[in-house]
């Protein structure tokens, strides 16, 4: 029923309308459930391209056996603040880190980087990540040192001198400037294999339009951009239930 677990029959219905080639909302529209269900329940079970009903159903019985066992010491939800539904930022956050493996970054990458994010402070501790993700603190000391390659976070002593992990508010800004230049890079080399391959022969006419094509797309990312970088800093209108945050 809506608001409960997915059936296999529900799983069903998402694996037809993936194959339809339906948006999630659209999917999630029919089911009468939230997007989010869907988006976890795909991302988590394969993905779009590789989803099967029967293989997603038995994959969430074990899981659910699994979660029935007795929770290690500290496994717990942290309190949440103002309010919040400890489970449902836990779903929440396990949807943001499979849309982010979805994009290619490595799964304890991906956790790491939804659990800084998702706090109001946007920084933790290493004791703060192995205590709310359960992990070693190798995996965690692993997973910072790829993201802060990346530029995704950055690192800092706090008063007690304990390093803490900060996602800044500028972080996806900084990401996309990064894509725009590494793409630039490529352009730059598809162009040079236009005079090794000769011009007027077809290779060098394939590496003439990636270029082109591969500018557009950096200029474009960039220049966006730059137009939106205020954005992450707005703050939202005040609304009915109370002022901005």
């Amino acid at each position: 029923m809506p608001g409960g677990r997915l059936t296999q029959q529900d799983r069903q219905q998402i694996a037809l309308g993936l194959a339809e080639g339906l948006a999630y909302a659209e999917i999630a529209r029919r089911l009468a459930r939230p997007t989010s269900t869907v988006t976890r329940e795909v991302m988590r079970n394969g993905g779009p391209t590789a989803y099967r009903a029967d293989l997603a159903h038995r994959a969430t019985e074990r899981r659910a056996r699994r979660r029935g066992r007795s929770a290690p010491p500290g496994a717990e939800a942290p309190a949440q603040a103002h309010g919040r539904d400890a489970e449902a930022v836990r779903e929440y956050e396990e949807v943001f880190t499979t849309v982010l493996m979805a994009s290619g970054m490595p799964k304890m990458m991906s956790r790491v980087m939804a659990c800084l994010t998702l706090t109001d402070s946007g920084s933790l501790t290493a004791a703060d990540l192995v205590r709310r993700l359960q992990v070693s603190p190798a995996s965690v000391s692993k997973a910072v040192a790829f993201l802060e390659s990346q530029g995704l976070i950055r690192r800092e002593r706090d008063e007690g001198r304990r390093e803490r992990y900060i996602v800044d508010d500028d972080v996806w800004y900084r990401s996309m400037m990064a894509s725009a230049r590494s793409t630039a890079d490529l352009v730059e080399i598809a162009r040079e294999g236009v005079g090794v391959l000769g011009p007027g022969t077809p290779a060098a006419a394939r590496m003439e339009n990636i270029a082109r094509f591969l500018d557009f797309v950096s200029e474009s990312i960039a220049r966006a951009a730059e137009q939106a970088r205020d954005i992450l800093h707005s703050r939202t209108a005040p609304t009915a239930d109370g002022p901005a945050e």
